[in-house]
């Protein structure tokens, strides 16, 4: 099926024609529709921007040194993906597996990551959670250049930070095929112990499935119910749709007290982790006593999943990669986009790691073994979920993280708009244009002030800093968190890290459909 250029695509090709020079002169601001300051609006046009490549950036890359270079090489391809239990689909991914083969450095490591493009579009890498030189942060028509089909493009970074993290395309709505992998930056003073560690990544799968692809399900969304229909108010379908392109996948019904609501837009055929159907789970092996560490991705394209470990309780030591005071409960919820790290000391059996698919009635599987005995039923739902859920907002960080006390030097409030009727998702009711900023400065604590206006809930993520949940400095630090549909989310950031940066919806659908925006450093 032909795909619809997408806002991106058109101005990335543009910037591709007009030459090397392009880039900058877009990205150095003066001109265009500009915003911010201590309202939605209101900045000067005569504003200038930091480049992505200039000379500031290049500054905050040197101070963050250099050290022990990992070559990696990636290839970006059609793949046929084995989700097991007999199910295979046609997809593009990172090589033949999904997820893509794991990156693992050390904080202080320098990536040296040459990506190879063999996809039939252009394509890009962004590097999810990672406070990274501003010109690698991979966001076509802002901070480089697509990557054309059959070239390849090298990034190179210095990687400060421990944690979790993960990287995928910043183009269209690629993320929701196979092209997707974790990135764990390990810590050389790490102070947890533990005996093993298991990196389980969760997703939402259509791609290849009865003729669908992310690109005509966004095209379905992009037609909208039309007279003002209730998003939540409705059965699911499971027709044809009207281009014969596959059934619907249009999600109808879908409600969560969790989530306020709507959970979600797309009725998904399968839910998975680390790439298997819950009919055919992948398995982890340990001892019992074990101590573990789970490493938890989200990278679902419209779900939450909230995460249980049958007949054990989670002690939770990071979120979206930063150290937080140690939390136990039964459960967690992540939005897309979102990571958690969790000990459990491992009882003696087969135990079900469940992924509900928030809202949406269906889950995910992995079992965790220490013994012999069956597989849990890819039904299975185990007490846990059911029981305490750990909540970001109610996280302390560690010491050696937590924002240092300070009023804010500048407040931006934004409001998210939009809605299923038209699929007009956006910041202050302007779909995203790269040319409109939200002007800071370097060395100003930020305040970002989220006023959901919407029916449905967003998980926005911050590109290049990591902020604190709450408004204040006791909040834990994340790149993504949830705002509840007519609720508010406050965040306070330090503008340490110069250039262009994303702020956007996580929900890849909604982020294409205009639910991003930029936040400039002024030159």
């Amino acid at each position: 099926m032909p795909t619809q250029p997408t806002r991106r695509a058109v101005l990335g090709a543009a910037l591709a024609v007009a030459g090397t020079g392009a880039l900058a002169a877009c990205s150095d601001g003066g001109g265009g529709d500009h915003g911010g300051g201590h309202s939605p609006g209101g900045a000067q046009n005569s504003d200038t921007y930091v480049s992505p490549g200039g000379k500031e950036v290049e500054a905050a890359e040197a101070a963050r040194g250099s050290g022990p270079v990992r070559k990696v090489s990636l290839t970006a391809t059609r793949a046929r993906l084995d989700l097991g239990g007999g199910r295979t689909v046609a997809s593009w991914a990172y090589g033949d597996r999904l997820p893509g083969r794991e990156v693992r450095v050390t904080a202080g490591d320098t990536l040296a990551l040459t990506l190879a493009n063999h996809l039939p579009e252009p394509t890009s890498l962004h590097w999810h959670g990672l406070a990274l030189r501003n010109d690698m942060d991979g966001v076509p028509g802002l901070t480089q250049r697509d990557i054309a089909p059959g070239a390849d493009f090298a990034y190179r970074f210095a990687v400060p930070h421990p944690g979790t993290y993960w990287f995928h395309p910043h183009s269209g709505v690629q993320q929701d095929r196979g092209l997707y992998a974790p990135l764990i930056v390990e810590d050389p003073k790490e102070p947890l112990a533990y005996d093993k560690e298991w990196v389980v990544v969760l997703d939402d799968w259509v791609d290849g499935v009865d003729g669908s692809t992310p690109d005509a399900v966004l095209k379905e969304l992009s037609g909208g119910m039309g007279g003002g229909m209730d998003h939540g108010a409705h059965t699911m379908s499971g027709e044809k749709d009207a281009e014969g392109e596959g059934p619907s996948r249009m999600m109808m019904g879908a409600t969560s007290e969790l989530l306020g609501g709507d959970a979600g837009d797309v009725a998904y055929p399968h839910y998975l982790v680390n790439g298997r159907v819950p009919q055919d789970p992948a398995s982890f092996s340990a001892r019992p006593g074990d101590r573990i560490r789970l490493r938890i991705i989200n990278a679902g394209g419209d779900t939450a999943f909230r995460v249980a470990l049958g007949g054990h309780r989670m002690t939770v030591t990071h979120t979206d990669g930063f150290p937080v005071r140690h939390t136990t409960g039964d459960a967690l919820l992540l939005g897309m986009g979102e990571r958690y790290d969790v000990l459990v000391t491992a009882g003696d059996g087969v135990f079900p790691l469940t992924a509900l698919a928030e809202g949406k009635k269906e889950s995910a599987l992995a079992v965790l073994r220490t013994g012999s005995g069956a597989a849990p039923a890819a039904s299975v739902r185990p007490k846990e979920l059911d029981g305490k859920l750990v909540e970001a907002g109610r996280l302390a960080p560690d010491p050696s993280v937590a924002l240092p006390a300070r009023a804010p030097d500048r407040t931006i409030r934004m409001r998210l708009t939009g809605g299923m009727a038209k699929y007009d998702w956006a910041f202050d009711g302007k779909p995203y244009s790269a040319k409109h900023r939200r002007p800071v400065e370097a060395g100003e604590r930020v305040r970002l002030v989220f006023d959901n206006g919407t029916a449905m809930w967003h998980p926005l993520h911050l590109h290049g800093h990591t902020f604190a949940l709450g408004g204040n400095a006791a909040g834990a630090r994340k790149d993504t968190a949830i705002v509840l549909p007519h609720r508010s989310l406050t965040v306070e950031f330090d503008a340490d890290n110069p250039g262009l940066w994303m702020v956007h919806c996580h929900n890849v659908y909604h982020a294409e459909a205009g639910m991003m925006t930029v936040l400039g450093y002024r030159g």
